[in-house]
């Protein structure tokens, strides 16, 4: 009776052995498309302010920083993400544009998580501190 019972606990081990435990696959963000930024490093960008993200397939990132235009790439993965802003042109504007330009520019390459909350994509940072809060367009 105690070979039988440990046959089959043994049998019982070796299946439950080959058994995988499947691997929970976490999907991207649906964030493809044109995002007007509503806030820009904690501070709300300027009414009617051009400023904006473009992200594009494979990767591609563009949009306005509310005076210029610029370009980059961007990773996702999950709610992991990497802003990664590569060039931009360089006319002037007024010194509140200018400044809230350069809000947008600091922020990006501090981003590291993207979350979706109430129809608004929030862009945070390592610590979960809100950098950038984007409405869809």
């Amino acid at each position: 009776m105690i070979k039988q019972s440990f046959f089959v606990a043994s049998l019982l081990l070796g299946l439950s052995a080959c058994q995988s435990t499947p691997q929970a696959q976490i999907e991207d963000l649906a964030i493809e498309g044109t995002w007007h930024i509503e806030v820009a490093n904690g501070q709300p960008v300027i009414d009617y302010s051009p400023a904006q993200l473009t992200f594009e397939a494979e990767g591609k990132l563009t949009g306005n920083n509310s005076c210029n235009n610029f370009f980059g790439s961007y990773v996702l993965s999950g709610q992991s993400i990497q802003l990664q802003p590569a060039g931009n042109t360089m006319k002037a504007c007024v010194d509140a544009l200018m400044a809230q330009e350069q809000r947008v520019m600091q922020a990006m390459p501090e981003v590291s998580q993207a979350i979706m909350s109430k129809g608004k994509l929030l862009l945070q940072d390592a610590d979960s501190k809100t950098l950038m809060v984007l409405s869809k367009q």
